[in-house]
C-alpha cells in the first residue's frame, strides 16, 4: 500500500469509535462517494488485504494492538427517495438521518432508528432494531463488492437473523456493502414523530453520558429462563426474552469496574469508558460479565459489539 493511493499509515482509531478506545489502523482511507468506496474495496480485495469498514464506530472495539490491513472510513451520505416509497441509500449515511428524511417524504417504518447512533452500514451488519422492528424487514436489494466484483444481491445473501448477519459470523466473507434499496409504506408524519419521540424518551432514560457502544450484549431469547425469573416483566416473559442488562444486574455487576471501564449504573448492559479505558479493559470487563451470568443463569451472553483487529495477545 502507498500514501500516493490515498492510504495513510498507522492512524489512531479511538477518535472514530464511540467507545473512544483501541489501537491504530495499519492503513487508513476515507471515502466520500459510493464509486470511490467501491473502487477502494475492489482494489483491496484484488490485492487480498484484510479490509475493515468503519462508519460511525458505534458498535465496534478495535484491539489495542491495532487493526491489520486497510481500514476504510465510510463517509458516503447520499439518500434518494422515490414517490413510490423506494429508497436508495449509501451505507455511510446516518441511520437516524435516514429515518428523518423518509418521514419528511411521507413514509414510515424506521421510527425505531431514532437514538441509534450508527450508520446504515453498521445497522445492516448487526441487523439493528428495537421495539419489535429491524432494518432487514424493509430491504429489497443490497449493492456489494464481493470477490472483487460490484453487484446487487437479494437480502437473503446477508443471512439476517436477530441482531446478526453473515458479516458478523466467524470468518465472514470479505464483502463490502455499498448501498441498499428499501421499500417503505406510506405514513402520517405526526404519528411517526410521536412514536419516535416516545422511543427516544425511553432511550434517554437508559443511556448514560459516558462514551459507550450502546447495548454491549444481545438480549437472550430463552422461554424457560424467562419463565423462571419471578421479577421479569410479564411482557418479556410472554415473549421469552430476557434483557442482558437484567441478567448482568441480577449477577450483582451494576457499576462493576475493570481499569477505566465500568458497567453502567443506570443500565447494566452498557460498558462505559469512564477513565481513559483501554480496549483490553473493556474486553476483560465484558468477559467478567459473561462468566458471572453464565455461572448464575446457565446462559452465555453474546456481544453486539464486534472486536476488530489483532486480539491474539488477549485471546491467547
Amino acid at each position: 500500500m502507498a500514501e500516493s493511493q490515498g492510504y495513510r499509515p498507522n492512524v489512531a482509531l479511538k477518535p472514530y469509535t464511540t467507545l473512544k478506545a483501541g489501537g491504530p489502523a495499519e492503513w487508513f482511507q476515507v471515502v466520500t462517494s459510493v464509486d470511490d468506496f467501491a473502487a477502494a474495496a475492489i482494489r483491496s480485495q484484488e490485492d487480498q488485504h484484510d479490509t475493515t469498514i468503519l462508519g460511525s464506530g458505534s458498535n465496534v472495539l478495535p484491539s489495542d494492538d491495532g487493526v491489520p490491513g486497510l481500514t476504510i472510513l465510510n463517509r458516503t451520505r447520499k439518500i434518494e427517495i422515490k414517490p413510490n416509497g423506494e429508497v436508495i441509500a449509501d451505507t455511510g449515511c446516518s441511520f437516524q438521518e435516514l429515518f428523518l428524511k423518509t418521514v419528511q417524504a411521507g413514509f414510515r417504518g424506521l421510527e425505531f432508528a431514532v437514538g441509534i447512533p450508527g450508520s446504515l452500514g453498521g445497522a445492516l451488519v448487526s441487523n439493528a432494531g428495537a421495539y419489535r422492528s429491524c432494518v432487514s424487514e424493509f430491504l429489497i436489494e443490497l449493492e456489494i463488492v464481493f470477490e472483487g466484483r460490484r453487484q446487487w444481491v437479494l437480502p437473503e445473501w446477508m443471512q439476517f437473523s436477530y441482531r446478526d448477519s453473515v458479516l458478523r459470523r466467524a470468518d465472514p466473507p470479505q464483502a463490502v456493502v455499498l448501498r441498499v434499496r428499501m421499500e417503505l409504506p406510506r405514513g402520517e408524519a405526526k404519528r411517526s414523530y410521536d412514536e419516535a419521540r416516545e422511543y427516544q424518551r425511553q432511550r434517554i432514560g437508559k443511556q448514560p453520558p459516558s462514551p459507550s457502544a450502546g447495548s454491549f450484549f444481545k438480549n437472550v431469547n430463552d422461554w424457560k429462563l424467562a419463565e423462571s425469573l419471578s421479577s421479569l416483566p410479564s411482557g418479556l416473559k410472554s415473549a421469552g426474552v430476557v434483557p442482558a442488562g437484567y441478567l448482568i444486574e441480577a449477577a450483582g455487576l451494576k457499576g462493576y469496574r475493570v481499569g477505566g471501564a465500568a458497567l453502567g449504573q443506570r443500565h447494566a448492559n452498557f460498558i462505559l469508558n469512564i477513565d481513559n479505558a483501554t480496549a483490553t479493559d473493556i474486553y476483560r470487563l465484558a468477559q467478567t460479565a459473561k462468566q458471572r451470568v453464565h455461572s448464575q443463569f446457565g446462559v452465555t451472553l453474546e456481544e453486539e459489539v464486534l472486536y476488530l483487529g489483532d486480539w491474539t495477545r488477549i485471546f491467547g
